[in-house]
């Protein structure tokens, strides 16, 4: 059992919409909160969560209200998640389908391809959004 919490997370973000991008950094929070390794992988338009202006994320004005309930915001989680040591990759093929550039991602993002994530993640659970 304790070889299972050490596990890392691999999760695939692949859709644009603000719930599911809201959800996958609430399960990425969680899982290096209590010390497990995750890489996030933004690919296709689901990169736009890991641009500095996220947003473009369909219902992104969703966020207000949300915080509004007492759920923690997208800039808060993102940030956490960041924080705890989090690592992203944005998908090359995903910013320009999404039309973004290299410099449009936030700090510490890093542009790689879907091997890269596999690699990355070989082995470990992969949760897609």
């Amino acid at each position: 059992m304790s070889g299972e919490a050490t596990a890392g997370l691999g999760i695939l973000l692949a859709d644009g919409g603000f719930a599911r991008a809201h959800f996958a950094m609430i399960l990425a929070a969680g899982a290096v909160a209590v010390g497990r390794p995750v890489v996030l992988f933004g690919a296709g338009v689901g990169v736009r969560a890991l641009a500095r202006d996220w947003s473009t994320l369909d219902g992104a004005a969703d966020d207000a209200a949300y915080q509004a309930r007492g759920v923690a915001g997208f800039a808060t989680l993102r940030e956490a998640a960041r924080d705890l040591g989090c690592v992203f990759l944005a998908c090359e093929s995903g910013l320009r389908v999404a039309i973004l550039a290299d410099d449009d991602l936030m700090p510490g993002v890093a542009v790689a391809g879907v091997p890269s994530f596999l690699s990355a993640t070989k082995g470990w659970q992969i949760a897609t959004f």
